[in-house]
């Protein structure tokens, strides 16, 4: 530990324990009390401290189980069939990192779920199949292969593939951790399905398209009113962009998805980015508060995290908990690699808890294991 991080100082806590101490605490503890000075500096850490661990999840050994899900219960049975990810140090919460939940979704055709709400947000990356679609407050959309959709709180929502279609999954990203740890969670089921309140794909086509929205219509909600962020609009951006900006040295080009009305986050408490790291790109490290769950949308690559080296491709998912350095490599020296992340920074920035520090040792590379 650092000296500037000694416990040792003065405004620390550092009381030697005596048999009167102990009968004190002990007394304190009978009437459901305690003595500050005893959990000052655990519960007051010098630095930002993550009680989650850096975590790979790869799609190849995880698909034949999601799709054998799909065998062994039905839409009916289980509401949902997701096969959830959990950190080793969250299984208490069931979150993948920090207060972020994240799971593996599979619907085959003709089959769709009930139409159901939660005070928790939700998000959806399409991982593979055709035909797919989500009906959002009324509102049908249609999903493509690396399609960004977002369920905000409390909108009624189901999904569902049209028959014809090809078995579709995609990941599911909750902040129902974050929800329940504030009590404030809840769940309904609607009785029949979702009466459609507006043409097929109205949210993406009216909302984005070239930077144009209606002039004409009021949208009052805290969210995002583009429930889509379709992949053919979002990789030619990406590549349009790295035409006129240099690559960040942490994160290739990097872009975060948006409410085109506000420029903010898309819900009030998770965001999402895309970031495509050039072919032979190697990122510097830094770190920052915030808890990111990561998918490769396109490509191959590793990544850095707290000096232990995760390599991974298309559909692989990881994570990178707060305060945790990390840095991204693109292995390929002629092909790009793609990013898709979602992350609480929304709420972390809201309540000024954000923070960054770049790594300043070997040139801003870690070494690792």
């Amino acid at each position: 530990m650092d000296a500037k991080h000694s416990d040792e100082v003065y405004g620390r806590a550092r009381v030697q324990e005596s048999d009167e101490l102990k009968a004190y605490y002990k007394e304190l503890e009978n009437l459901g009390a305690g003595a500050l000075w005893t959990v000052a500096n655990a519960i007051e850490p010098w630095e930002p401290r993550s009680s989650s661990i850096p975590m790979l999840w790869k799609y190849d050994d995880l698909r034949e189980l999601v799709l054998k899900s799909s065998e062994l219960v039905t839409p009916e049975q289980a509401g949902r069939r997701v096969v959830y990810l959990v950190n080793d140090k969250r299984k208490d919460v069931s979150a993948a990192v920090g207060w972020l939940y994240t799971g593996i979704q599979v619907t085959r055709p003709g089959e769709f779920t009930s139409a159901h709400r939660h005070r928790a947000s939700a998000l959806r990356f399409i991982m593979e199949g055709e035909k797919g679609y989500t009906v959002v407050d009324g509102n049908k959309i249609m999903l493509e292969v690396n399609d960004f959709v977002i369920t905000p709180n409390s909108t009624w929502h189901e999904h569902g593939v049209e028959e014809g279609g090809k078995t579709c999954i995609w990941q599911d990203g909750l902040d129902i951790p974050l929800i329940n740890a504030l009590e404030a969670n809840d769940y309904a089921v609607l009785d029949g399905k979702q009466e459609l309140a507006a043409p097929l794909n109205y949210s993406p086509i009216s909302y984005g398209c070239a930077g144009l929205i209606p002039a004409d219509k009021t949208w009052d909600k805290p969210y995002s009113p583009l429930f889509k962020y379709s992949w053919s609009n979002v990789y030619p951006a990406l590549l349009e962009t790295q035409k006129v900006s240099e690559a960040n040295p942490f994160d290739g080009i990097f872009m975060n998805y948006t409410n085109p009305l506000t420029g903010g986050h898309v819900m009030q408490t998770m965001g999402a980015s895309i970031q495509l790291l050039p072919a032979g790109f190697n990122g510097k490290a830094h770190k920052h508060t915030g808890s990111f769950v990561y998918q490769c949308a396109k490509g191959k690559g590793y990544s850095i995290i707290n000096g232990q080296r995760f390599d991974w491709k298309e559909r692989d998912i990881f994570c990178v908990p707060s305060w945790a350095w990390h840095e991204h490599h693109n292995l390929s020296d002629s092909e790009d690699a793609c990013l898709f992340a979602f992350n609480d920074l929304p709420v972390i920035e809201k309540l000024g808890l954000y923070q960054e520090k770049i790594y300043s040792e070997n040139n801003g590379f870690q070494s690792y294991n």
